[in-house]
């Protein structure tokens, strides 16, 4: 989707379909929830089959749906592929459970994904960083966003403990979980897709740690963690280690690329912007999470009431789904002045809610944020200038807002 909105125009809310994968794709939704936060702060919307959804756009009704479990369930499902149909995996899923559970698994988990924790991770980060980019410098096209799909892996595989040779097909499984209707992605229908995606990323899962019981090997990596992890005074089941490392393995693959090259696209667009974070690389900081507020890859999370809720001047009824618009909370003028001009020296871009909120905030938000970090301290290190070389494609997907395509042309940056 668009993230440089279009001129404001009239807009018919009650025709408004926030499912329209169009919308995404070629199309520009800031308008619409631009009037949804004012106008429609609870909007309801019933699909042509029947299921229906309620959706909060403004910054603090997202973030209460997303913060308090005892009003807004996770354990009937999160994403919006889901809505209709219960999540089998409810409840054992990490992201599909609610505390006390989920606070016990993901102290657990989580110890291993701390800032202090990731740290020590920073010189081998920046070597591969280093290596995806030298190709990207040498005044060639370069597809910033097909390539930066594998930059995830290229990452922190070492430190997930997955060998080079599964990084393609793990990256591609997982991009087809997130956008089963992308053509890109897709293998049959969108339902066939997300079938075959999720059972292959359970698969490999649940084969890997059998054959690492049966060698009774480990590398200390965090999905060797899983194995050892307990909650409460049992360990997780072989199926919560499953399901659990598939997560991960979603978490760690999906939002990175989306955010590098809808940040660079930011910067190309505004090379003032470009210019200023590299005359001055204290404010990569900053640009990391406006960059961050600005992509919010992670576009959507749904949650179910699980009560009658008043919220937004209106009521989502007990069991009602309702979708939390990320992309619209990290535009909403209230928080955020200004909120369609990428700034880098916005004084409050890490309130951005691009990791989510509350309870389920992103458990690798410190080795997100430790990438993106040592990625444009490089790139703005070793790149002089950079230009579009084509035109950008966009994700087909309400849930992940991204580009398929983003070619460039960069050249080295020379030194005097």
């Amino acid at each position: 989707m668009r993230l440089t909105p279009g001129p404001r125009r009239a807009i018919d809310l009650d025709a408004v379909d926030l499912f329209d994968l169009d919308l995404y794709t070629a199309g520009d939704p800031h308008p619409i929830w631009d009037e949804m936060r004012e106008r429609a702060p609870l909007h309801h919307q019933v699909l042509p089959d029947g299921r229906e959804f309620w959706s909060v756009t403004r910054y603090e009704d997202v973030c209460r749906v997303l913060g308090d479990h005892r009003e807004f369930t996770s354990e009937r499902g999160t994403v919006c592929t889901h809505l209709g149909q219960d999540d089998v995996a409810a409840g054992t899923l990490l992201t599909s459970t609610d505390p006390p559970r989920h606070t016990e698994v993901r102290r657990a988990i989580g110890a291993r994904l701390t800032a202090r924790a990731v740290a020590p991770w920073e010189d081998r980060i920046r070597q591969s960083v280093v290596r995806f980019l030298e190709p990207a410098l040498d005044g060639a096209p370069f597809d910033l966003a097909e390539q930066a799909l594998l930059l995830p892996a290229i990452v922190t595989g070492p430190l997930l403990g997955i060998p080079e040779r599964d990084w393609a097909e793990l990256v591609q499984l997982t991009a087809m979980v997130t956008a089963p209707s992308d053509p890109h992605f897709q293998l049959g229908g969108e339902a066939a897709t997300l079938a075959i995606s999720h059972h292959e990323l359970v698969t490999y899962v649940t084969d890997r740690v059998k054959r690492r019981r049966a060698s009774g090997d480990t590398d200390g990596s965090l999905l060797d963690h899983l194995m050892s992890v307990h909650a409460g005074d049992a360990p997780l089941t072989d199926e919560e280690i499953a399901l659990d490392g598939y997560s991960i393995l979603l978490g760690a693959n999906v939002t990175t690329p989306h955010t590098v090259s809808g940040t660079v696209q930011a910067l190309i667009e505004r090379p003032e912007q470009f210019d200023k974070a590299q005359a001055d690389p204290t404010l990569i900081p900053n640009l990391v999470e406006e960059g961050l507020r600005w992509t919010s890859a992670a576009c959507n999370f749904m949650r179910y009431a699980v009560d009658d809720v008043q919220i937004g001047g209106g009521t989502i009824p007990a069991r009602g789904a309702v979708v939390a618009w990320i992309g619209s909370a990290n535009r909403d003028a209230s928080r955020f002045p200004d909120p369609h001009t990428f700034d880098l020296t916005r004084d409050n871009a890490k309130r951005q809610v691009a990791f989510g909120f509350g309870p389920h905030f992103c458990i690798g938000a410190p080795l997100a944020r430790l990438t993106l970090r040592i990625f444009f301290e490089e790139l703005l290190q070793r790149c002089g200038s950079i230009e579009l070389a084509g035109e950008p494609q966009h994700l087909r997907s309400h849930f992940i807002a991204g580009l398929t395509h983003l070619p460039i042309v960069a050249q080295e940056r020379r030194t005097p």
